[in-house]
């Protein structure tokens, strides 16, 4: 059987056409944290002396954590394409891939690896060169990052936070073994309303899709269990 392995897509924008930068996990985590946190309940209005305490103020919030183990000595056993970067520079460049989400958008599009993504959309023929790099992202924007777990989850985040554990080293002092736990915040849809670039409906619509998704499989889960909790009722 095979296994889907996690992933990181982070889409470039290059003129007209994204380019993603796919960050495959090496091995999926064996565990996750998956937490939620109910927003604040609004102030009470002028006319009323206490605020409704079941309303709020929007979406609850999201966050996934997660350890992630990088191992060198592993790609280069696979024999891969991957196995002459892996003797070169061990696990450093997908640890450098990781740390790269943390920064703004203007790090990469006008950045070495903006430039790469943008000569592949040209070879592609689908845009790109130096003249296709957006230049329309402020410099303190991030780029749009989608977390996909399997079918069911594919949802826009953000990476809040980035914890890198080297372990063993080569001659040169690359990691060549390291663990990586991850923190990511869900982008609820206040938060995509504030993307305005040309892949902001990336965002949304992976969003709308695990909505939909979990609304479907909650909706089954009360179909299946209806019977027992109608006997319950004390009506």
């Amino acid at each position: 059987m095979t296994f889907l392995r996690g992933a990181l897509v982070e889409f470039i924008p290059t003129n007209l056409i994204p380019i993603p930068n796919i960050i495959v996990f090496q091995y999926n985590p064996e565990t996750m944290s998956h937490a939620w946190t109910q927003p604040d309940a609004p102030s009470a209005g002028p006319n009323e002396t206490t605020a409704n305490p079941l309303a709020v103020n929007g979406d609850p919030g999201e966050s996934f954590t997660f350890t992630l183990c990088l191992d060198a000595a592993d790609s280069i056993a696979d024999g891969t394409v991957s196995a002459g970067l892996a003797q070169v520079s061990g696990v450093y460049s997908r640890i450098a891939a990781l740390e790269m989400l943390l920064y703004p958008a203007e790090a990469t599009t006008s950045g070495l690896l903006g430039r790469v993504t943008a000569a592949i959309g040209g070879a592609l023929g689908l845009g790109g060169g130096d003249e296709g790099i957006h230049r329309c992202i402020p410099a303190n924007y991030l780029n749009t990052v989608l977390f996909v777990w399997g079918p069911g989850r594919i949802v826009p985040v953000r990476v809040t936070a980035l914890t890198i554990n080297e372990k063993l080293y080569d001659e040169l002092l690359n990691p060549t073994k390291a663990e990586v736990q991850i923190t990511l915040k869900v982008l609820t849809r206040q938060d995509l309303a504030h993307d305005t670039d040309i892949l902001a409906a990336v965002g949304r619509t992976a969003s709308d899709y695990s909505q939909g998704l979990r609304k479907a499989l909650a909706v089954a889960n009360l179909i299946n269990t209806a019977e027992s909790v109608l006997g319950m009722l004390p009506v």
